[in-house]
Formats: C-alpha cells, sequence, structure tokens
C-alpha cells in the first residue's frame, strides 16, 4: 500500500511536513483499537505540563534513571502520594517481580476507575501495560515514552510482553493506553547506542512500507541524528506507517505480522549475543541478514540487499565484528515464538520487489547454513 494513499499522514519531502500536505508534526495522531481512539499529543513540554497539573488518584511507575535525569521537572510527580520508580532491566519485567508491583498499588488505594501513568521506555510500557490489563481485570493507563524505540514504534498498538521463567516475553496482553504524551526531549538524554537502536526500527516500519519509503529514510540518515526536525518528522510518519497496521490488523493475526521483519534473526543475535547487542541495532542486523538470506533462497535478490546494506550497516556498526556463537543463535531461532509447526521457521522475507511476506521454511542444513555463512563472513568481513 502506498503512503499517500493512507487516510492520514503520509510522505512530504519537507521534514517539518508529515501528511498528505497538511499535517504537521505538532498535529494530534488518533489511534483506533478494541477499546475506542486513543490520541498521541507531540508537544516539547509534555513532562512539565503533567507535571504542573498531576492529575488525581493517579499512580506513576516511573523509569528509575529518567526520574533521576529529570528530578527537578518533575518535583510534584515525584512527591505524589503513589510513585513507583522501576529500574529498567529485562529482569524487573518477569512475572515474579508483579507480586510487589501490585502490593504497591494496593497499599496505595488503587481502584479501578484511577489511572496509572507510565514514565519511560518499553520495559515500563510492557510493566504497566501488563499491570493495566490484569490488575482488578482492568484499569485504565497513559503512556510518556522516553526512548526513541518507544516514541516510534511501541507505544503505539496495543501491545504488552512480560518475562517467565526463562521464557522471554511469554506473557501479554493487547491493552492500548487511553492516551501518549510525545516529547523529544527525552532523546537528549539518550547515548548514540539507544539513538540508533530507535532508528533500527523506524528503518524496519519504512522498509515494511517500501522501498521508494525507506530510500527516503535512506537520504535523510545522517540528518536524523543532527536535525531536531527530522527526526520529530520521521517518528511521526513512522507512526502514521504502523498505525495503517495496528487498525486493520490490532491482535496481530494478518498484515501486522510484517513488523517482525528482521526481528527472527535479531532475537537470535541478542540471544546469542547474552543480549549485548541493543534491540534495534540487532534489528538492523536482522534485516541485512534476511534481505541476504532471502537472496540465496531465491525469494528476493541480490539488488535489493546491496540497496539497503549502505543504511542498515552504519546502523550497526561497531557491532558487526561481535561474535555470534553458532549454536545459540541457531537455537534460538528455532524456539522463536513467531515460529508456527514443526520442523521449520516463520521468516519475513522480501521479494525480488523488496516488498515483505511472510512464509515458513525448513529449519535445515541449508537455513543453518545460510545462517552461518553470514554470520561468520558477511558481517564481519564489512569495512568498519
Amino acid at each position: 500500500m502506498g503512503f499517500l494513499r493512507r487516510p492520514q499522514c503520509g510522505y512530504s519531502s519537507d521534514p517539518a511536513i508529515v501528511s498528505d500536505g497538511e499535517c504537521p508534526v505538532s498535529e494530534p495522531m488518533v489511534i483506533q483499537s478494541h477499546k475506542g481512539p486513543y490520541d498521541i499529543h507531540f508537544a516539547d513540554d509534555a513532562l512539565e505540563a503533567l507535571d504542573a497539573a498531576v492529575p488525581d488518584q493517579t499512580h506513576f511507575l516511573i523509569d528509575r534513571r529518567v526520574a533521576e535525569l529529570y528530578g527537578p521537572s518533575i518535583h510534584n510527580i515525584l512527591s505524589s502520594p503513589s510513585v513507583l520508580l522501576v529500574q529498567a532491566t529485562e529482569d524487573n519485567k518477569t512475572l515474579d517481580r508483579f507480586g510487589a508491583y501490585v502490593q504497591h498499588l494496593v497499599d496505595r488505594g488503587v481502584r479501578r476507575d484511577q489511572m496509572l501513568i507510565a514514565i519511560g521506555g518499553g520495559i515500563l510500557q510492557d510493566i504497566t501495560a501488563f499491570l493495566a490489563a490484569t490488575l482488578l481485570r482492568g484499569v485504565a493507563w497513559r503512556f510518556l515514552p522516553t526512548t526513541l524505540v518507544a516514541q516510534a514504534d511501541s507505544c503505539i498498538g496495543s501491545k504488552c510482553a512480560v518475562n517467565a521463567g526463562a521464557s522471554r516475553d511469554i506473557l501479554g496482553a493487547f491493552t492500548p493506553p487511553q492516551r501518549i504524551d510525545l516529547s523529544t526531549r527525552f532523546l537528549r538524554t539518550l547515548d548514540d547506542r539507544d539513538l540508533r537502536s530507535g532508528v533500527g526500527e523506524m528503518l524496519k516500519i519504512h522498509a515494511i512500507d517500501g522501498p521508494q519509503t525507506f530510500d527516503m529514510l535512506a537520504e535523510t540518515y545522517d540528518g536524523v541524528f543532527t536535525d531536531a526536525g527530522v527526526m520529530k518528522a520521521t517518528i511521526r510518519r513512522s507512526l502514521a506507517i504502523k498505525k495503517d497496521y495496528v487498525e486493520r490488523d490490532e491482535f496481530d493475526c494478518g498484515p501486522r505480522n510484517l513488523f517482525n521483519y528482521g526481528h527472527s534473526f535479531g532475537y537470535a543475535i541478542e540471544f546469542a549475543t547474552g543480549f549485548a547487542v541493543p534491540h534495534g541495532i540487532a534489528v538492523s542486523i536482522g534485516m541485512d541478514m534476511a534481505n541476504w538470506v532471502a537472496a540465496r533462497l531465491g525469494v528476493g535478490s541480490e539488488a535489493h540487499y546491496e540497496r539497503m546494506h549502505p543504511i542498515l550497516k552504519a546502523n550497526y556498526r561497531g557491532f558487526d565484528t561481535r561474535p555470534v556463537p553458532h549454536g545459540r543463535f541457531l537455537y534460538a531461532l528455532s524456539r522463536d515464538k513467531k515460529n508456527i509447526g514443526v520442523g521449520s521457521v516463520t521468516l519475513i522475507l522480501p521479494d525480488r520487489d523488496g516488498r515483505m511476506g511472510r512464509d515458513s521454511y525448513p529449519n535445515d542444513g541449508v537455513l543453518a547454513d545460510l545462517c552461518r555463512a553470514y554470520l561468520d563472513t558477511v558481517l564481519p568481513s564489512q569495512d568498519p
């Protein structure tokens, strides 16, 4: 589906405008969900505005690092009756930690007609949304995303996931927030690897929309890091693309599966390296690997791989010589939760026109050999 055929916010060559020509970056975006519409409000002063008028009967869940960085700006929030500070680690979104979170909220009189507000990145989003889905059979929640991954991708779409035992993201729900307040001021305190992790997800989204949209982002790739206007426009464009998919397939049963592009290989790289590679950077490698594998399976083309490779390589630079143990990689790929059936892996691969498709492929020696070849000879052989 081409960008300009979407009803809200397509591509414009002017980075200050992201639309069919009329929709400014600051215009609220409305997402339709099974629980009704919710808005994204774009405002640089979103955090300060919330602190100036802290809602009554609100329970805050805040990334501890965000509280440290922005303490003076959220004095009223931090002084409110119910504040839970959480260190944003995978361990802290494991199911056995939720008893303490629930007890904290119960001790502070949580009721079904009250509100949870998350301030943080994807981990705080997962924790808060899972609590909102299950606590008292459902409470409302809002989100102020503070990472680029959360702002450009995960904040919309309703999905949340938590860990249980040794299984990552195995439990989850579809729980949309009532409202999202998005301030790119938070991005000023992110380091380069966190920014590139978010850009990796934006590259994924643009690639799913089609080769032309990806190439447009490739042309402005450097500007995303140096120009606030380009960054804001690219975030909004990413959300506009994803909005179309989540409204058509909120429960991830069909077209939205394409958003797993780069993720099967990317998750396997994360697991195999002990999560030493940030998620969005692993996805950048995963997309590059998917394009390369697709060409050798006869699904895609070498030209498509070569077209996308320079920008993907730029985004995963510095991580392309990190050893990826074969056994752990192949184990993780075979255990991917997106796989269907026995003896196969489910992959999102580009066709010869660069359009993404989902299919199952035999989990055999052919695929294993291709994975080893990419990891051992293609990935680390790239020039720095």
